[in-house]
């Protein structure tokens, strides 16, 4: 028995705060706004674990009106939710997703967030792939106003 989800995540482009993608720390003058650490990559990737869970959505175990998430390191929760997965029965089959930003370039960095991903979701490497792609200067995160990121997860009964 296998099962698929869904995610995707946007966040606001800022100054004043790091930008974090797959629990890596990007070099950049801008970060990623919101009540956690932001990280696109890994909320699309809860989403979609979730989703493929069948038990909703990220806001409804990890609302953003809630102070105890607050500034909250993306990977503790997928860690969390993997655990969910795992009580289930369920294990990682793959992970595919995609990063949608108009810089910086993230090339150098995509390996090791596939390392903090792998790790956290209990995996290896090999079952996580990352990409990254452009608007070509269309839309909000082609005027470099945010980011993007896009998640699909297959899970196998373990």
């Amino acid at each position: 028995m296998f099962r698929i989800g869904f995610g995707y995540d946007a966040h606001r482009l800022v100054k004043g705060r790091p930008l974090v993608l797959g629990g890596v720390e990007i070099p950049f003058e801008l970060g990623l706004e919101g009540h956690s650490d932001a990280d696109v990559l890994t909320h699309a990737i809860i989403d979609a674990m979730i989703g493929a869970l069948g038990m909703g959505d990220i806001g409804r175990y990890f609302p953003d009106n809630d102070p105890f998430y607050e500034g909250a390191v993306s990977l503790s929760l997928l860690r969390e939710v993997a655990g969910w997965a795992s009580r289930e029965g369920f294990a990682l089959n793959n992970l595919d997703s995609t990063i949608v930003a108009e810089r910086p370039r993230l090339a150098d960095s995509l390996h090791a967030m596939r390392e903090r991903l792998a790790d956290a979701l209990a995996s290896r490497i090999e079952k996580i792939n990352i990409k990254a792609t452009t608007t070509e200067g269309m839309g909000f995160c082609g005027r470099h106003e945010g980011m993007a990121a896009f998640a699909v997860i297959s899970l196998v009964k373990a």
